[in-house]
């Protein structure tokens, strides 16, 4: 895979998280999942460009087949989360048809080419395999068709960019080649299984275990996916449910402005501090004044534990393919903010009989995005092969 360029996107209901690998030159980022209309009348010059982090101020216009409204223009990411018409997603969202999704997608693919060109105002960017994953609800009826919009040439002109001359743009054409679309859930399991360098079985025993059956429960911002393994391979009818931890933060967003008169600006802003650890936990709503948050995060991540081990035995419970299941894996970015009171729900669980032993693996964050680069390394290792056979079939 010599200089080829690989890019893997987890298009998450909270965060895009991207991987990408320029002839085996690892990058990765993160943007909030907003976007917000730009408005020329309203953006406000800063006082010094200096100041200014440019993957804080993304300012974007896509022009693609994929979408529709080819002329508008966006804020995406952080810059999005600050403004008063920001658009998160809702419930049910179907990615594939979404214009959100590729003015996201594509645009965090434009950022990491100007990353890799700094000094250059117009860009060609070739992605040899694109890697992105579906939920397991939306896989089978919408890969096809994601595939088809993304794959091709797509310009993506970023507007007002600091430390660049008038008129402030910078425009980058990507050129997508191929495409592999993976499930959510399912993707996180090779992440876990394969070595991303080498692409062979790391986890012997977590393949043995396999045999008799896992489930991966991969709590997002607004859905959690389940995903059977039986025999190293996923089982399909285990499908998502429409819960994940976006309505938590909305509760605690709404409690902290009502009793602490504190305004998050986002969920990203709020789940940065989640992250941070508990001595984070507080906000200051005036200049040296810093009010205690706990009281309001803690009970709410309670609950979400509460729903998710609840749907975990539900989905145990009724799914035959994997009755007799052995191992039960939490992943997702949602299960690591909440992993210290989901253990807790868990011991109480045990205690009344139903055990759930719940495994929660490093970097559980990152393993859809990380099993979609393993996907797009396969993939692109199948192409090559592919193109040598036929050489040498000529020959």
């Amino acid at each position: 895979m010599e200089g080829k360029n690989l890019l893997a996107v987890d298009c998450g209901n909270s965060w895009y998280k991207a991987l990408s690998s320029d002839d085996g030159y690892y990058q990765d980022y993160q943007i909030p999942n907003a976007i917000s209309l730009y408005d020329e009348e309203f953006h406000e010059k800063p006082y010094d460009e200096g100041d200014i982090k440019f993957e804080e101020n993304l300012i974007v216009e896509l022009k693609s087949h994929a979408i529709l409204d080819k002329r508008e223009i966006f804020y995406i990411g952080k810059a999005a989360t600050k403004k008063r018409d920001v658009s998160l997603t809702g419930f049910n969202n179907q990615k594939a048809d979404e214009d959100r999704t590729y003015i996201l997608l594509f645009g965090l693919a434009a950022f990491h080419a100007i990353c890799k060109n700094p000094e250059d105002t117009e860009i060609h960017y070739h992605i040899d395999q694109l890697a992105v994953s579906l939920p397991t609800t939306q896989y089978k009826e919408m890969k096809d068709k994601f595939r088809q919009r993304l794959s091709g040439t797509h310009t993506v002109i970023f507007h007002k960019v600091p430390g660049v001359a008038e008129p402030k743009e910078i425009t980058v054409k990507l050129y997508v080649e191929d495409v592999i679309i993976g499930a959510e859930g399912a993707c996180a399991y090779l992440g876990l299984t394969r070595d991303q360098e080498t692409l062979g079985i790391k986890d012997d025993e977590l393949v043995k275990d396999s045999q008799k059956g896992i489930i991966i429960g991969d709590l997002g911002g607004d859905s959690v996916d389940f995903v059977g393994i039986k025999n190293n391979k996923p089982v399909a009818s285990v499908e998502g449910e429409t819960f994940g931890i976006n309505q938590f933060l909305d509760n605690i967003i709404q409690k902290v402005s009502k009793n602490e008169l504190y305004k998050f600006d986002s969920r990203a802003e709020l789940e940065e501090k989640l992250a941070a650890g508990q001595s984070e936990w507080y906000v200051e709503p005036f200049a040296g004044v810093k009010k205690d948050i706990s009281k309001y995060i803690i009970p709410q991540l309670k609950s979400l534990a509460i729903k998710y081990l609840e749907y975990f035995d539900r989905v145990r419970s009724s799914s035959n393919e994997i009755k007799g299941a052995t191992r039960y894996i939490a992943v997702g970015g949602a299960a690591k903010l909440a992993q210290k009171q989901i253990q807790e729900v868990a011991v109480r669980w045990a205690d009344r009989g139903r055990p759930i032993q719940l495994t929660f693996p490093e970097h559980m964050e990152k393993l859809n995005v990380h099993g979609l680069m393993i996907l797009a390394k396969m993939k692109q290792l199948k192409t090559e092969q592919e193109n040598e056979n036929l050489i040498s079939s000529r020959n």
